[in-house]
């Protein structure tokens, strides 16, 4: 009997172009079963692109897939599907009005003389569901659940189908510190029953801690592949950027001045059920520090910010900006204030329909220098435009006139960050702003909100990731069922104890409750 093959999946000499860019040059990358392999590298190297021509979803002008050494080929996600691959993507492939169930099983339903068996589908799911500790509602609408949740459904989705070669692209990009950590030991426990995963990340601490090997791609081109265990986070970093990283923010202390942003006593309703997702909320942020809103998922920071940018109108309570109450003012009023970095870049930061540029400008295209009596100076939005992806290496195929849905979503990160700071408003509220961003991109940002503070701007920092909320903060309130349940100082606290407040456990006089 001959030897099972070493490599379940080979991708080999795999090139991919698009207009204006080689997003795979000549990669190589092999998978062996039962290993975690990480894939790394900055925004925009080629990773996602690489992983949509092994699912299907991309066919490349040049090299070869094996899957356990015999040549396949892949012309739609049918047929990735069929040889036994599941890809989690980054922007989740749900429909909204479907309910978690119903996204599960579609296109694999279970049927009889014509008829769907949901009842035998919705068993499947929940045996499922409990062996890999994947809790879901099985009856609510995606619309309905968090971002969490739903990298849960994608997550069982790809079990559902029975797929034994699972493709994760950023899977902890929206997820809590708990949720991470529940989701790498659940990647472990898929790898014993004899699954294998291709892991795309930038969270170097992720890698090193569930990956077996990892390969880095830099500018479409591949680096290497090493063993975790031979090497460790800042070799990483620099074989993915190409230079040495700076891994800790470099910051002097604050100097906090006037308060910018007031907020008393704020209630803002829940879209999920009738009792507010805001109760009673108070807190000041003045110029000159970064104030961060710490948090696990899903307990109001989202409705909170609703609420200061105007996409919600408050039950209750006042909101104060540079002194003039806006609390039902209008968006375009807080916005002559505000700088807001949201959430969702696709649903609330860009048209991605629109040009790069378009995006660019899309505040500010009334002013003067990019409208004359009502018409657009291109000229002027290119040049704008041309100044920010500089300044800020956004990068994309086409420059100013790349259509921003074909961009990688670090880059259309980017995008929002350069377009919102450089606004130069005295708040600047950031949601998550180095969501699914790479080493040297988070570097970036950081620096840039660390530079808006020093310069006597108001950070108000929504953040999930406990490395960011410790680093640049100066002061952190954490945020527990709508309320606010401490206010710590990150040079005096630590990592664990943050822990305990974000999961309730532990108070201050601010909740109620002893601290």
């Amino acid at each position: 009997m001959a030897d099972a093959p070493e490599y379940v999946i080979e991708m080999l000499h795999i090139t991919k172009e698009f207009p204006g860019i080689k997003a795979n040059d000549d990669i190589t990358l092999q998978l062996k079963k039962s290993e975690i392999h990480a894939l790394l590298g900055e925004n925009g190297a080629g990773k996602s692109t690489l992983m949509s021509v092994l699912f299907g979803l991309y066919q490349p002008e040049e090299g070869e897939i094996r899957k356990n050494g015999q040549p396949v080929k892949i012309s739609n996600p049918n047929d990735a599907t069929a040889l036994g691959i599941g890809m989690v993507h980054q922007h989740f492939k749900l429909i909204d009005v479907f309910t978690v169930l119903d996204n599960i099983i579609l296109g694999a339903e279970t049927t009889k003389l014509g008829f769907l068996q949901k009842k035998e589908a919705r068993k499947k799911v929940q045996e499922l569901s409990e062996r890999y500790g994947l809790k879901v509602d099985l009856d609510a609408k995606v619309e309905d659940i968090t971002v969490g949740m739903q990298q849960r459904v994608e997550i069982l989705k790809m079990l559902y189908r029975d797929n034994e070669i699972l493709i994760f692209d950023e899977p902890t990009a929206v997820l809590t510190p708990q949720e991470i950590d529940e989701l790498m030991q659940i990647m472990k426990n898929l790898t014993k029953e004899g699954k294998s995963i291709l892991f795309i990340s930038h969270k170097l601490n992720e890698i090193m801690a569930v990956a077996d090997r990892v390969t880095v791609l830099r500018k479409g081109k591949y680096v290497g592949t090493v063993n975790t265990a031979e090497t460790d986070k800042q070799a990483l970093s620099n074989m993915m950027v190409g230079r040495p990283v700076q891994l800790v923010v470099d910051k002097d202390d604050a100097k906090p001045a006037d308060v910018v942003l007031r907020v008393e006593d704020l209630c803002v309703p829940s879209h999920l059920h009738k009792k507010d997702a805001v109760h009673n909320v108070s807190f000041d942020v003045r110029a000159g520090e970064i104030v961060c809103i710490a948090g696990i998922d899903g307990n109001g920071q989202t409705e909170l910010v609703y609420g200061l940018s105007g996409l919600d109108k408050p039950t209750g309570g006042s909101i104060s900006l540079c002194g003039q109450d806006i609390t039902h003012g209008s968006i375009h009023k807080r916005l002559e204030h505000m700088s807001h970095i949201p959430e969702d870049r696709h649903k609330y930061g860009l048209i991605l329909d629109f040009t790069l540029e378009q995006n660019l400008v899309l505040q500010r295209y009334q002013e003067p220098r990019f409208q004359k009596s009502g018409f657009i100076r291109t000229d002027e939005v290119r040049q704008y435009a041309e100044c920010l992806i500089d300044q800020y290496d956004v990068r994309s195929g086409q420059g100013p006139v790349t259509v921003a849905r074909s961009m990688s979503g670090g880059n259309q990160q980017k995008a929002i960050i350069a377009r919102e700071v450089d606004r130069d408003k005295p708040l600047i509220v950031a949601v998550q702003p180095t969501r699914g961003l790479d080493v040297g991109a988070i570097e970036y940002i950081h620096k840039q909100l660390v530079a808006q503070r020093d310069a006597g701007k108001a950070v108000l920092l929504i953040s999930l990731e406990l490395d960011e909320v410790m680093s640049l903060s100066d002061r952190i309130l954490v945020m527990y069922e709508g309320e606010l349940v401490g206010e710590l100082d990150p040079k005096q606290t630590t990592v664990s104890e943050l822990g305990l407040y974000m999961a309730g456990a532990k108070r201050d006089g601010k909740g109620g409750g002893a601290a």
